[in-house]
């Protein structure tokens, strides 16, 4: 079955919000690196491949149902924020953008009968999940030991062991 303009449409718009987000990583990888607070920019240069990967899957889908991936202009991201603990209430308000995307999305598959779709969708749902809390995490952690640079370096430490998993295909 042919992917559906709407559906096709609907997932070109998605792939460009992916972009987005990884671009906006790499800006907050690139503050904090300049701040020098190597395991917060190693953390986000990692979710910014995170992101890369998602649209790749993105990319692929459409492709694969005999679509074409359409690219749009991405906007500028945010360069600075005044504080780890502001960055990744940042994170987290982004994370919670990209899973209203993500249910958008599947209520378009659902619209458009799209099963397939919908069920290749039930990856991001999860994932997304699995993003905010992570996010939310890390926010709680600052909010603990923001006023402690003993407790701030050894974060910093622990966000730096963060790695990146290799990128996933469309059926996966």
């Amino acid at each position: 079955m042919i992917i559906g303009k709407k559906m096709a449409d609907a997932l070109n718009e998605q792939i460009r919000e992916e972009l987005f987000s990884s671009y906006l990583y790499f800006a907050m990888a690139a503050d904090f690196e300049s701040k020098d607070w190597p395991g917060v920019a190693s953390w986000m240069k990692v979710q910014a491949q995170e992101e890369m990967a998602h649209s790749l899957k993105f990319y692929n889908w459409i492709n694969e149902r005999g679509g074409k991936a359409v690219f749009k202009a991405i906007d500028k991201p945010q360069e600075t924020w005044e504080s780890s603990l502001n960055l990744f209430e940042a994170a987290l308000a982004h994370e919670q953008h990209i899973t209203s995307c993500i249910y958008d999305l599947v209520k378009v598959a659902r619209e458009e009968g799209d099963i397939a779709t919908e069920i290749f969708l039930q990856w991001f749902v999860t994932e997304q999940v699995e993003e905010e809390a992570n996010a939310s995490e890390i926010v709680e952690k600052i909010k603990k030991v923001q006023n402690s640079q003993n407790g701030m370096y050894m974060l910093d430490k622990e966000l730096s062991a963060r790695s990146i998993a290799p990128v996933a295909s469309s059926a996966e």
